[in-house]
């Protein structure tokens, strides 16, 4: 939690321009956690550009997902209501209330999430084990890095205490568990249904969830069409 002195004396804040958040003005450090707080909206982004152009069942389901657990942590937020530290210090703020910090409890949903995807979800489908093993050890580590970064960002530019971003990534990362199981075990038997809607059908929507690892599978078929496309375009050239 922020200090009495820290409070007492607070510094003069700037805002990255197009959004809400403050960093004190010619804190290099403070500047590049700011930015490191925008990630979620970063991931938001994401998201909504796989849905635009993938339109698979999963994905969706992961963003869904998410907005939950947004849901969640502003009822959690108004059921406590606990202020933020150095209440006042900050002029653009979305809620008073900082209990659970909400962009912990996204972070910690999304990665830990992202962890179960990538070793229960994700399986082994060819040779190089060791190759595809160390990728994702490599991303869980990075991934890990900016749920750690975005959690601290919080606390340094002083929207939330310690134990709000704890609570936060507990929530999170309890929720993402849960909405994991959920999603594998209630909503993925029923994805090759709703995949056969006529609506869905219209809107091009998909389901992988039996392709067990979908980045090899498309990279498979797409450069098997690709190969076959260039055969037939040199025979129609001779």
């Amino acid at each position: 939690m922020a200090s009495e002195e820290q409070c007492s004396v607070p510094p003069r804040w700037r805002s990255i321009s197009l959004t809400h958040v403050e960093y004190p003005a010619g804190d290099l450090t403070g500047k590049v956690l700011a930015y490191t707080s925008l990630i979620p909206i970063a991931i938001l982004v994401g998201f909504v550009t796989l849905i635009v152009f993938k339109r698979e069942l999963h994905t969706i389901s992961f963003f869904g997902g998410l907005i939950l657990n947004e849901g969640l942590n502003w009822l959690l937020k108004h059921i406590l209501r606990e202020p933020r530290p150095c209440e006042g210090a900050h002029t653009t703020m979305t809620t008073e209330y900082g209990m659970p910090s909400s962009h912990s409890q996204f972070i910690w949903f999304f990665v830990v999430y992202f962890f179960l995807f990538l070793y229960l979800r994700m399986h082994q489908t060819n040779n190089a084990r060791c190759v595809e093993l160390l990728w994702r050890h490599v991303l869980s580590i990075i991934l890990l890095g900016v749920a750690l970064s975005v959690s601290y960002s919080r606390v340094y530019l002083m929207y939330h205490s310690w134990s709000q971003v704890i609570y936060g990534g507990v929530a999170g990362s309890i929720i993402g568990v849960i909405w994991f199981f959920i999603t594998q075990e209630v909503l993925t038997p029923l994805f090759p249904k709703i995949a056969a809607w006529p609506i869905a059908e219209f809107f091009l929507v998909r389901d992988t969830s039996l392709i067990p690892n979908i980045l090899w599978f498309e990279y498979t078929v797409t450069r098997s069409e690709a190969r076959n496309r260039q055969r037939k375009l040199g025979t129609k050239l001779q």
